[in-house]
């Protein structure tokens, strides 16, 4: 539903169809959710919104989940914690408390660059507009971290590096491969995420030397970085379909695996539908034949 909800918030702007591709949903599954009807479990849900926010008002805001629930109790309205909690977070409503939001990351007033994708995840050729991102992967040994870098024309990962910790290296590791292969005409854009990996002085100085301009999505908002989000979804669905799963594995193992797949096959050998069923290989190619 939540691939449904992006596609629908936004294809006032962008092709239903591509938008589709893009979050990997059928375009026929979308439009029945669509002129789906509202179901009497939806319509109950809003009542109890209802009553959430008006608990949630008359606590000056400061009520969560717990004490929500205790209130709908004291109300006789039988309703689970996990329900509550759910309404609470579809409706934007916190309570206050002393927790660190760890997942969602600092946020900070002042952006580190601006973002100059726009979650227009197109380019009319190769070695235009960059993705970059990290993912990790949990081995019988520890976790193993990839960093990589998805070109938005041809789709290929040009750059890409391997390491038991999220360092500054591994994205400044993965940029240097793709622009010593690439070897980009011009400005190239590098858009990543806000974490430290990405705006730290190392990464910032090598992109100065080979004229690449930084880009950064919100912090938080991974739906600026949908189309590496894709990416990494398909490498990890492919990767459990060929060889099974890697928490059985080494990351010693993994890294042979990831190698293989990513240089074999995925830039090589796998064919895209978006590309006109051509493989990045070749559509890149032919973006510098053209």
């Amino acid at each position: 539903m939540t691939r449904f909800r992006f596609v629908q918030d936004h294809q006032a702007g962008y092709p239903v169809k591509r938008l589709c591709e893009l979050v990997e949903c059928s375009r026929s599954g979308f439009y029945a959710w669509v002129n789906r009807p509202l179901s009497d479990h939806y319509l109950t849900d809003v009542d109890l919104a209802a009553e959430i926010f008006e608990i949630h008002e008359a606590s000056q805001r400061t009520y969560g989940a717990p004490r929500v629930l205790g209130q709908l109790q004291h109300r006789n309205c039988r309703v689970g914690r996990k329900r509550v909690a759910r309404i609470m977070v579809e409706c934007g409503l916190v309570g206050s408390h002393g927790r660190k939001k760890w997942r969602r990351g600092k946020r900070t007033n002042k952006a580190p660059g601006p973002d100059l994708i726009g979650r227009d995840f197109t380019a009319a050729a190769s070695d235009q507009r960059w993705l970059a991102d990290i993912t990790e992967f949990k081995c019988r040994d520890g976790k193993l971290f990839l960093a990589g870098i998805l070109d938005l024309h041809d789709r290929g990962l040009p750059g890409w590096s391997m390491a038991n910790r999220q360092t500054a290296d591994i994205v400044v590791n993965a940029l240097v491969m793709a622009l010593a292969r690439r070897h980009p005409d011009g400005d190239v854009i590098h858009h990543g995420d806000r974490g430290s990996q990405y705006v730290s002085g190392d990464l910032a100085l090598t992109m100065a030397d080979h004229n690449v301009t930084a880009s950064f999505g919100r912090t938080g908002v991974c739906w600026d970085n949908a189309a590496m989000e894709s990416t990494w979804a398909t490498i990890k669905r492919e990767i459990r379909h060929i060889h099974g799963d890697w928490e059985t594995m080494t990351r010693s193992q993994l890294r042979t695996v990831l190698f293989d797949y990513i240089e074999t096959f995925y830039n090589r050998r796998r064919h895209q539908a978006r590309l006109g069923h051509r493989t990045p290989a070749e559509t890149y190619a032919a973006s510098k034949a053209a």
